[in-house]
């Protein structure tokens, strides 16, 4: 275990480039596989605890202990065990550096704000996975959901798994933590592995292809059919068809309707009946709203489809184009397709938008997170007053 003061800071243009689902947390919390970043490199140190250089809203919530001499690792490094033991190895003064990315530095904190390094090193094996952009979450989920399953799993036993399920492939691709129920489903492990965590739930008729991570206290509902790879955090629950999606955690997407190559925020829920399109029917390149640039950019992608800030919400039956991008807070309703690119705090669909005010949001989301018996606290509220001020320059 170290005895390092650990740091994971953000980078300000990658912290740009990955809003909305920045705009609430550091990057290193954004999920990944089955764990965020954070718990990767948590687990891959053995530290104990660790802090956050991230941008002055959310230092309240996500707070910085600094030391005279700190480990600082870049908070969009999704970490593997080879790389962890190289920042470990950091002396004092060093950086390790992936051609112009900062992957880690080991020093004070006056040297890190100069850039003041007194030696540079270079990873050795193979190159860091750096995410930079939104859709590198699901063009990267499979990869790393497979690390994250071997590293958690490794010289574990599965929980036993019901005889009413059919599993296509090795069994010892399937594993089960503690409470964990999966009963009368299918699951195909051939293409990747299925994880279901603590008190997790895949209800009977629902078809599984792997790869598949389930944190705590999420669920499968019946007669789904979920395609890897795809992430559901603690406390979703999904239904109809899902396909190469992240869910960050407490969301829904219980009901019919399409979901594909999305990366989902936390208290979002998605109404029966919901699709988001993720190609476009000329299959043309895609184009994405990106903050840093403010404007809509190239992707080189074929495939992508829905990204939602936290506490975002769709009515019944409502329909997204390909690649949309809602902020925090948005609300979507009514019939048609709303705006590729829908600012936070706004509610509305293909017919107009209009602002919401915070006293409303307030009141909603402190509904939401209660039935979770999570609570709404003053902190939260400076953090969302605060995105709702910066938000203004998108509307």
């Amino acid at each position: 275990m170290t005895s390092r003061n650990i740091i994971l800071f953000d980078d300000t243009d990658v912290r740009r480039q990955l809003l909305p689902l920045t705009y609430t947390r550091p990057t290193a919390l954004l999920r990944i596989g089955i764990t965020t970043i954070e718990e990767k490199w948590r687990s891959l140190l053995g530290a104990s605890s660790m802090s956050y250089l991230t941008v002055p809203y959310l230092k309240e919530k996500y707070r910085l202990k600094a030391r005279r001499t700190n480990l600082l690792i870049a908070g969009h490094v999704v970490p593997t065990a080879e790389l962890a033991k190289q920042v470990a190895a950091l002396a004092d003064g060093e950086a390790l550096m992936a051609g112009e990315d900062l992957i880690a530095f080991n020093g004070s904190a006056r040297d890190f704000d100069a850039r003041h390094y007194s030696k540079v090193v270079y990873p050795i094996g193979s190159k860091p996975l750096i995410i930079k952009q939104l859709p590198d979450l699901f063009l990267h989920n499979d990869e790393v959901l497979k690390q994250d399953f071997e590293r958690l799993t490794a010289g574990r036993q599965s929980e036993p798994l019901s005889a009413t399920n059919t599993v296509i492939g090795d069994p010892s691709q399937v594993f089960l933590e503690k409470g964990a129920v999966v009963e009368g489903a299918i699951l195909n492990v051939k293409n990747g592995p299925i994880y279901v965590g603590e008190e997790a739930e895949i209800m009977e008729s629902a078809c599984i292809r792997g790869s598949l991570a389930m944190c705590p206290h999420s669920l499968v509902r019946m007669g789904a059919k979920v395609y890897g790879a795809t992430t559901l955090g603690p406390h979703c629950k999904i239904g109809g068809e899902v396909e190469n999606s992240i869910m960050i955690g407490y969301s829904n997407k219980a009901h019919d309707g399409f979901l594909g190559d999305a990366v989902i925020g936390e208290w979002c829920n998605i109404g029966g009946g919901t699709t988001a399109s993720n190609l476009k029917n000329d299959y043309s390149e895609i184009k994405l709203w990106n903050y840093q640039a403010m404007r809509f950019v190239r992707t080189g992608l074929q495939f992508c489809g829905l990204f939602m800030g936290d506490h975002s919400k769709t009515g019944v039956n409502s329909m997204f184009n390909t690649a949309t991008v809602l902020g925090v807070g948005v609300n979507i309703h009514g019939t048609g397709f709303p705006r590729n690119f829908v600012a936070s705090f706004q509610e509305g669909g293909a017919s107009g938008m209009k602002g919401v005010k915070l006293e409303t949001f307030f009141a909603i989301a402190e509904r939401v997170m209660a039935r979770r018996g999570v609570e709404l606290t003053q902190v939260d509220r400076d953090i969302f007053t605060a995105i709702y001020n910066i938000s203004d320059r998108y509307k």
